[in-house]
């Protein structure tokens, strides 16, 4: 059984015991002298929408077509190559039996590809309904699904608690999920696991932030991580797509927020978001 336990207000929720401090953003009241905050956010705000609409824009063309004049012939290729295996395959030479058989994983895996960036295209196109979310909550929540489904693994997961934003509920679950989850893939070579989710403390706003002991990356290219279908690791180390941190990144996008990340080859990595 996972225990949660938040001991002051200035510790974090533990599942397996750990601390973490909390943060907020400082109080602004009306009246104080005017820091040219406002401009920045407005500006922040524009660019925002700009890039919003423009990546929008391409994605629904691209994933129209794809769904519709890709996955069809897909089924095919995939459905004829099977049945040669299963009706034939005994009378085939091997040579002839591994070419089909890379033909149904090459299918199969361009579907995936095509499942990954409809997904995207849902993110961006879906209706907010923003409302007040227990983050803290939620990721207990999603830490405890991930520790049920690798009880082999000692997993040490550290909640802040009551970190709260204001977003969309189903947007926000999604990203949590593929944060956590990569944290528990980059941390499978690690002997003492360690993945954590809270808050720093920053001047522009609320910086949530996922953080692990695991694998790490180059900070050289920080740049391609949130890219859809880009990798920094070999998938057969590190099986997957590419595709999360993309749709981390488009539903951060989507609350007009900013995403990005920290941390070096095999010291870990930090992953912070905001939702504003």
């Amino acid at each position: 059984m996972l225990a949660i336990v938040a001991t002051s207000a200035n510790s974090s929720w533990n599942i397996m015991g750990s601390k973490g401090k909390q943060n907020g953003p400082p109080a602004t009241r009306k009246g104080l002298k005017s820091s040219g905050k406002p401009a920045r956010s407005n500006d922040r705000l524009k660019q925002c929408m700009t890039d919003l609409e423009t990546t929008q824009k391409e994605l629904e063309s691209f994933c129209y077509s794809v769904s519709h004049d890709l996955r069809a012939p897909l089924r095919s290729i995939d459905g004829f190559s099977t049945a040669l295996l299963h009706e034939f395959g005994e009378k085939l030479e091997t040579p002839a039996r591994e070419y089909l058989k890379r033909i149904v994983d090459s299918s199969r895996k361009m579907s995936a590809l095509i499942d990954e960036l409809l997904a995207l295209s849902r993110i961006q196109r879906a209706e907010l309904e923003p409302e007040d979310v227990n983050l803290s909550t939620l990721a207990a929540s999603i830490m405890a699904r991930l520790k049920g489904a690798a009880p082999e693994r000692a997993i040490k997961f550290s909640v802040h608690p009551d970190l709260r934003a204001r977003a969309d509920r189903k947007l926000v679950t999604i990203l949590l999920e593929q944060l956590l989850k990569n944290a528990v893939k980059f941390t499978g070579r690690v002997e003492q696991p360690h993945i954590e989710f809270g808050q720093s403390g920053r001047s522009d706003g609320k910086a949530f932030f996922v953080r692990d002991n695991g694998v790490g990356f180059n900070p050289a290219y920080e740049a391609k991580l949130f890219k859809l279908f880009q990798r920094l690791h070999s998938s057969s180390d590190y099986p997957g797509l590419g595709a999360g941190l993309a749709l981390v990144r488009a539903i951060v996008l989507r609350h007009c927020g900013r995403s990005w990340a920290q941390g070096a080859v095999d010291q870990g990595a930090t992953f912070y978001f905001t939702l504003e």
